[in-house]
């Protein structure tokens, strides 16, 4: 099952005539950016009943496209009219020129954090590893190992927040 995808001039054509644009993303996402206007609906809460007092068309966006475009049949099952997806997400409306209300001063989403992290150690393991010693590779494996386990299991430690 599958939703068809809408180019963000479309969609914002779609906007001015009375569509809803539900935002998908979690709170700290949507925290730090967001289309104006837009409704937060994050994924993990969205059921098949989500949307029953909308009648006007839905468009639904992410970040990047992908996790709309991976999660459609759900997205397609809660609403209960016409729905598209946001070709390329926010990251596409943004490139269009259309406008976003940014808060810089909130926190990354902690999945970004984790990655962040664990890229630099895998980074600094390796150049301390070239420059002083081999040893300095473990933290580079160490630090690989977490990430991998990590994304397999689906849960990170570290990235959860407090």
């Amino acid at each position: 099952m599958s939703l068809p995808t809408i180019t963000p001039a479309d969609a914002k054509r779609l906007l001015d005539q009375g569509a809803t644009l539900i935002d998908i993303r979690e709170t700290g996402e949507r925290a730090r950016e967001h289309i104006p206007g837009s409704q937060h609906g994050p994924l993990s809460q969205i059921s098949g009943d989500s949307f029953e007092d909308v009648s006007a068309p839905i468009i639904f966006h992410c970040r990047s496209g992908m996790r709309t475009a991976t999660n459609a049949g759900k997205l397609k099952e809660a609403a209960p009219c016409e729905a598209y997806v946001l070709s390329g997400g926010i990251d596409a409306w943004k490139r269009a020129g259309l406008p976003v209300v940014s808060d810089q001063t909130q926190r990354m989403a902690s999945g970004r954090r984790m990655m962040v992290a664990g890229g630099s150690a895998v980074l600094l393991g390796v150049l301390l590893g070239i420059v002083i010693s081999p040893a300095f590779y473990l933290l580079a494996a160490f630090a690989g190992a977490g990430l991998s386990l990590g994304g397999g299991a689906g849960w990170f430690g570290m990235a959860k927040s407090h």
